[in-house]
C-alpha cells in the first residue's frame, strides 16, 4: 500500500462527539416548522448523510415525501439552531488522539480533508467549539451529495485541486467510525482506515471491507499502514 498524499475525516465520532447537539437541533426544526419534536435517532442509521436523515425521518414522521419547501425549511431552521446546542452541550468533547493526530500529519506533510455527511455549514460549527476547523482546507459533505460515495469523490477532487492537479483516489487516505464510512472510502478507491471510537466495533470496521482499524487516532500513522 503506497504511503497516501491527503488524508480525510469524519467528523462525528471520529473528531468530535457533541453530546446529542445534532438530534436536538433536528427535534427544534421539526417542532418549529411542523409542530412535532421528532426525534431523528428512531428513523435513521449511523453514517447517513443530513439531507438523507431530513427526507427518511419526515417521512416516517408524516406519512409523505416532504416538498423542496418542506426540506428548505427543515434543513435550515436545523443549521440555525446548531451553533446553540453545540454550545451548550455539557458532553461536548474533541475524541481521544485527534489534536495530536492532526498536528503530526500536518507536519509529515500530509494534507487533510473532511469526507462528512453533515452539511458544510453544520460541520465547521461542530468543529469550531473544539478548535479544529483549521486544519482542514477541503472537503466533501452532505450538501455536496446525499450519497456518501460521492461526497468522498467530490472532496478528493477538490484535494487534487488545491494540490495543482488530480489527485488519484488511492493517494487518499479516509478515517471513519461507520461502516458507511469504509464502504464509502472503498467505492471511491481511497485507502479506508476504521476508528472505534464511537458505536462501531473494530470486527464490524473490519467486515465492512476496512484496510486498517484502530482503537483510536494515537495510533494513525499513515505511513505503517
Amino acid at each position: 500500500m503506497s504511503q497516501p498524499i491527503a488524508v480525510f475525516f469524519d467528523v462525528d465520532g471520529t473528531l468530535v462527539s457533541t453530546g446529542g447537539a445534532g438530534h436536538a437541533a433536528w427535534r427544534w426544526s421539526f417542532r418549529t416548522h411542523f409542530g412535532e419534536a421528532v426525534d431523528v435517532d428512531e428513523h435513521t442509521d449511523a453514517g447517513m448523510t443530513d439531507p438523507a436523515i431530513a427526507r427518511r425521518s419526515f417521512i416516517r414522521a408524516f406519512g409523505y415525501d416532504p416538498s423542496a419547501r418542506d426540506l428548505a425549511k427543515l434543513i435550515s431552521g436545523y443549521l440555525q439552531r446548531l451553533p446553540r446546542e453545540v454550545d451548550a452541550s455539557s458532553k461536548y468533547r474533541v475524541l481521544p488522539g485527534v489534536e495530536d493526530a492532526l498536528e503530526r500529519l500536518c507536519d509529515q506533510g500530509f494534507l487533510l480533508g473532511l469526507t462528512t455527511g453533515l452539511l458544510e455549514g453544520a460541520a465547521h460549527v461542530k468543529l469550531a467549539r473544539g478548535g479544529l476547523g483549521g486544519f482542514f482546507c477541503v472537503g466533501g459533505y452532505g450538501s455536496d451529495a446525499a450519497d456518501r460515495t460521492e461526497l468522498t469523490r467530490r472532496a478528493i477532487e477538490r484535494a487534487g485541486a488545491v494540490l495543482g492537479g488530480r489527485l488519484q483516489p488511492s493517494d487518499a487516505l479516509v478515517v471513519g467510525d461507520t461502516p458507511k464510512d469504509i464502504e464509502a472510502a472503498r467505492a471511491a478507491g481511497a485507502i479506508a482506515v476504521g476508528v472505534a471510537t464511537a458505536g462501531s466495533t473494530l470486527d464490524e470496521l473490519r467486515a465492512a471491507g476496512a484496510d486498517a482499524v484502530l482503537e483510536t487516532l494515537d495510533d494513525l500513522d499513515p505511513g505503517r499502514l
